[in-house]
């Protein structure tokens, strides 16, 4: 075993990989950025190296300073994490020439399945069945549309580089194509480097199933059974969970026999995913799977598979690395009751999942699993951490394991129920309206369920009169907040012969919100609420419910949701008279991609005006209503959160809000 590794890479991963070395009593040295200097991983880590910038292409990015890193620290192996430099096969080579381990398989393994059209024509010769579709090399428009004639709309476009949905585009109509191809390859081109592409049939109700595979250099390799990752949103997971619902033993005998297949036919030695889409339009059937590409690393959704079946993953990866065997045989690995892991994003789920920032005021986690379950918090963050512009903005996995399905579901639901996190805008409250989900209770999932129930599982009510109350409550200073060590702060309102009424103005969204609050003589506090926003008008709480309060806001909490109030700065001028009318705004920090419209133009509501790029993924600002282009940003623009994009003339303009893609 290794006294010393280096993990090259930051958040949940990397605090992952730290405790399975602890527990082995192997040392571990962090790498950060300047936007991660005060980061868990790097408090966790027994030593620490600073490799640059906070621009992934200037630190996480940069092979030759993390190997330099673990060279002068004394570290005998790399490992990678999943993301950045996990499965570039040229930074293997670049740890292997100076003398280090690299955790994970060999270059050449990686080569050969790190392109999707290379991998798909060598598991055909494998025997492993591929999806119809066209893997060649030539890239030409002409040929590209033609085999995507051949194959019968719709179709799917795909990078044959990375992962993650980027570069990946669904084609319903020939007329459609040569823009969705252009699109697809300037995403790709920005995300891995590549713009080349391939072109598969789409399957009608497309299952995403996923085999761990595991391999050693003594050319042993088992697979430790399926994980089904169907729940997915812009083509990226979000509910995973073990083992597949509604498999059959048909298919998971051909399913796990295949993956070991393409994982011993090019010698995999470490932790890898066969990936696999099925077709369940007629229920689940062994001859009805077909290969889609192999992720050879450690995937985000491994902690399910490790609940069910009683491993630790990144352990085998170090004893592997190590030069050890296997730690079981294939008869030594059984299936035990089923897991769950949400991921939790900071990502505004009502407006297409824009991925957001802020700094995590309040983040509180569940204390304990429900009765006859167990749960884990993957996290890489802490409260009052930032979310960065820079990286994936994923705040937790929360990961669920019980006897059953419907047990396991249950502890999800509880779980995120009792999550509280304020500060930024984040998705539990879609999280538990899928884990609700009729269909998806009922196994009845595919890679569209989100697409198809996405308006009701996005919408989240109103604030009832009690929360609103509750927030004017906090935000008067009276009654003790479940924080609060203050006995005297049960108090507060208190006038002798009578008690004293408070005004308190917020404001929810672009609501302005007034209310009335008096301490009754019982204890209790009153509140009332101007009408017409409440019509219940009064309400009587002895005591504030789940809640934090932060810089000019409060968030209350009801199950998963969060409501989040602002507390107007009364000496504080509004600035709402000098706010920009007849203008988008940049809904996230990014670079202005393309520009489609110039100054002068006319345009109509629902044009594309120009592609914002956030986070290696483009999203398209339309024309919120019909007027004349005054002034637009350029290409290549860099801009912040909140930057004019687009200006209307002011004869036809109209207020707008923040844009959206």
């Amino acid at each position: 075993m290794f006294n010393k590794i280096l993990i090259a890479n930051r958040g949940e991963i990397a605090c992952r990989v730290i405790r399975t070395a602890r527990k082995l009593g192997v040392r571990t040295v962090a790498v950060y950025s300047d936007a991660d200097a005060r980061s868990l991983h790097v408090e966790m880590a027994d030593e620490a190296v600073h490799i640059g910038p906070s621009p992934v292409g200037q630190s996480y990015l940069r092979g030759d300073r993390i190997v330099a890193a673990a060279l002068a620290t004394g570290a005998q192996a790399i490992h990678p994490g999943y993301g950045f430099l996990s499965e570039n096969p040229d930074f293997v080579d670049q740890v292997v020439a100076a003398g280090l381990i690299f955790i994970g398989p060999s270059a050449a393994s990686i080569r050969a399945m790190g392109l999707k059209d290379a991998a798909k024509r060598l598991m055909e010769k494998a025997g492993v069945p591929v999806v119809p579709g066209y893997h060649g090399e030539a890239q030409e428009i002409v040929l590209l549309a033609s085999k995507a004639r051949e194959i019968g709309y719709p179709v799917l476009i795909k990078a044959r580089a990375g992962g993650g949905g980027k570069g990946m585009r669904r084609v319903e109509h020939p007329d459609d194509f040569s823009e969705a191809l252009s699109s697809a390859r300037r995403e790709a081109k920005a995300a891995f480097g590549d713009d080349r592409v391939l072109v598969e049939k789409y399957v009608d109700k497309p299952r995403h199933i996923e085999v761990q595979v595991f391999g050693d250099s003594f050319g042993n390799a088992v697979h430790l059974y399926e994980r089904d990752c169907s729940a997915q949103r812009r083509h990226q997971k979000v509910i995973e969970e073990a083992p597949a619902p509604g498999m059959t033993p048909a298919l998971r005998k051909a399913m796990t026999e295949a993956a070991v297949k393409a994982a011993k036919a090019i010698g995999y030695s470490g932790a890898g995913t066969i990936e696999f889409i099925v077709d369940a339009s007629q229920g689940l059937k062994a001859d009805r799977f077909w290969f889609m590409e192999m992720n050879t690393r450690l995937q985000v959704e491994h902690p399910v598979t490790e609940m069910v079946t009683g491993t630790d993953l990144v352990e085998w990866q170090l004893r592997v690395a190590s030069g050890e065997k296997l730690p079981r045989t294939q008869s030594e690995i059984s299936l035990s009751g089923h897991a769950f892991e949400a991921r939790i994003y900071a990502e505004d789920a009502a407006k297409g999942f824009l991925p957001a920032t802020g700094t995590l005021h309040h983040l509180k986690f569940p204390d304990a699993a429900p009765d006859g379950a167990t749960m884990r918090i993957e996290t890489g963050v802490r409260a009052g951490d930032a979310i960065s512009p820079y990286y994936d903005p994923m705040i937790a996995k929360l990961v669920v394991h019980a006897g059953d399905r419907l047990a396991a579901l249950e502890a999800l639901r509880t779980a995120l129920a009792q999550t509280e996190i304020a500060g930024s805008t984040v998705n539990t409250a879609f999280l538990a309206a899928l884990a609700a989900d009729p269909d998806f209770a009922a196994e009845d999932v595919d890679t569209g369920l989100i697409g198809r129930h996405q308006e009701a599982l996005t919408a989240v009510a109103s604030p009832t009169g009690e929360i609103i109350s509750a927030a004017a409550l906090a935000a008067s200073g009276a009654g003790a907040l479940p924080s609060s060590d203050d006995p005297w702060s049960s108090l507060a309102g208190y006038a002798h012969f009578h008690g004293v009424a408070r005004r308190i103005r917020l404001r929810f969204g672009d609501e302005a919100i007034q209310a009335k609050v008096s301490m009754r003589p019982d204890g209790r506090f009153q509140v009332a609420v101007d009408a017409p926003y409440d019509s219940t008008n009064s309400h009587d709480l002895r005591a504030v419910p789940r809640l934090a309060r932060w810089p000019g806001h409060i968030t209350v909490f009801e199950g998963a949701v969060g409501y989040t109030f602002t507390v107007p700065d009364p000496l504080a001028r509004s600035d709402e008279a000098t706010a920009a009318s007849g203008s988008l705004r940049a809904p996230m920090p990014g670079l202005v991609k393309l520009v489609r419209v110039a100054k002068g133009d006319t345009v109509i509501k629902g044009q594309p005006l120009l592609i914002l790029e956030a986070m290696k993924m483009e999203h398209t600002i339309a024309a919120p209503h019909d007027g004349t282009i005054a002034e637009i940003a350029g290409e290549g623009a860099q801009v912040t959160d909140g930057t004019v994009l687009v200006r209307f003339a002011e004869e036809q303009s109209a207020s707008t809000p923040a844009a959206g893609g």
